[in-house]
């Protein structure tokens, strides 16, 4: 058995503002959180594999990316300032259609790294060749949900539909458990209702849920409505789509029902707010949403429309968005930030039995902020600190699923020069390819 022994932290738990222990320890065994406590309290019963030592740090679970498209670090900063449609239809799908497995893999190797980097331990991914996604979350030791994206009114939807089934039996539950797979129809603009079909009728053949965009831009709304006389949401409602486990990305443009149909039948929202600013979508009315009982992750999307992976950041700006858009100081604070950062995005993905807190029983996903910096003092709110203060450069060291992966900055599971050369190699090439 493996024991590792976090001692001396500051343990913010997220079960709840006040669970919070001063220089306690975590033991984690085999991956599991065994011990959460006072010093001394189970670490003088057994021999430790591996001690850190925590002082002046902050314990806490890693961030959860409940939405994004890791592989798009190769079009980071290379189609900005653009709606979405035309960004879409103008940069975004030529650029991709170049795009081979070995590109996605790199792109997925430093989105990876970047993640590691700035706490986050667990993603939920949207994209095209996905068994090299995969290949890199196992390498990197990563956790994540992975859903092959699909566009129903394209010429390969079959292929697509193939792709995402092969994925499923290929990889829902390797990598000791830390990857998981949900089927992943682009939007309902991109997936006409006879498609949407096929894909339900695969999530019911392989008991999977279904990951998709919705109710992104007015122009999506509008159009939904000319073509079916419903809202995104009440169309995908109509078809029996939330008849199965649903993460619902964007969720911008609602009305009540719409809110109403999200909080009781889908099992997430994934919240993006700096994409959804950036394409100037629209501000999603989280803050109602939650009042109805919607559990809602953050996601910071993907790095051609954000542009980066950065949660703490996600976070702050998705916390300021929500009190500006109601004029409420008060909507969505500190804590519950940080909790849809971590237990509630892992609940979005079907992942809140395993992930999101440090409590026995938990595997061991977690992160330690430094608090001995000048932004970070005084300490007179710890989780408003690590909430309002706090940059992704404090993420000293990250643990996933018991394993240290980042340990003093240092990522230990990638060559941290060779993803960044090629990345930069294979966006150069795909940039000047005609």
């Amino acid at each position: 058995m493996n024991r590792l022994l976090i001692r001396g932290a500051t343990i913010l738990t997220m079960e709840g503002p006040d669970a919070i222990i001063d220089s306690g320890e975590i033991l984690i065994e085999d991956g599991w959180i065994t011990h959460v406590g006072l010093p001394g309290s189970a670490s003088g019963s057994f021999d430790m594999d591996e001690i850190i030592e925590a002082d002046g740090q902050v314990a806490m679970p890693g961030f959860v990316n409940c939405h994004t498209h890791a592989s798009m670090t190769l079009l980071r900063g290379y189609a900005d300032d653009l709606p979405l449609m035309q960004w879409l239809s103008e940069k975004i799908w030529p650029f991709e259609a170049k795009m081979t497995g070995e590109d996605i893999y790199w792109g997925a190797m430093l989105a990876c790294l970047e993640m590691i980097k700035s706490g986050t331990t667990c993603f939920g991914d949207m994209y095209d060749f996905m068994h090299d996604v995969a290949r890199a979350v196992e390498q990197t030791g990563m956790r994540a949900m992975l859903s092959r994206g699909m566009i129903g009114v394209s010429p390969n939807a079959d292929q697509a539909l193939a792709a995402a089934e092969d994925l499923a039996r290929t990889w829902n539950g390797k990598a000791d458990g830390r990857i998981t797979v949900m089927l992943g129809p682009h939007a309902p603009y991109t997936c006409p209702p006879d498609y949407l079909d096929k894909v339900m009728d695969l999530a019911a053949k392989l008991k999977l849920g279904i990951n998709i965009h919705v109710a992104e831009t007015l122009t999506e709304v509008a159009d939904i409505k000319k073509q079916y006389g419903k809202t995104p949401v009440k169309h995908l409602d109509s078809l029996g789509l939330f008849k199965f486990p649903v993460l619902a990305a964007h969720c911008v443009h609602l009305d009540e029902e719409d809110m109403e149909i999200l909080a009781q039948k889908a099992m997430g929202i994934a919240y993006n707010p700096q994409s959804n600013m950036k394409l100037a979508s629209g501000i999603a009315p989280v803050t109602k949403l939650i009042d109805l009982g919607a559990t809602v992750g953050i996601g910071t999307d993907g790095t051609a429309s954000n542009n980066n992976l950065d949660m703490l950041e996600e976070l702050r700006v998705g916390s300021f968005l929500q009190k500006v858009a109601t004029m409420n100081p008060e909507a969505i604070p500190a804590y519950r930030a940080l909790q849809m950062a971590t237990i509630d995005g892992a609940l979005c993905m079907g992942l809140g039995d395993r992930v999101g807190l440090i409590k026995e029983g938990m595997r061991a996903d977690i992160i330690l902020i430094d608090t001995r910096e000048p932004h970070m003092c005084p300490q007179h709110n710890l989780v408003a600190n690590n909430a309002y203060s706090a940059n992704s450069s404090d993420v000293r060291t990250v643990i996933i699923d018991g394993k240290i992966i980042m340990l003093d900055r240092v990522v230990l599971t990638i060559d941290e020069e060779r993803v960044m050369y090629e990345v930069r190699e294979r966006a150069a090439r795909l940039r000047s390819d005609k």
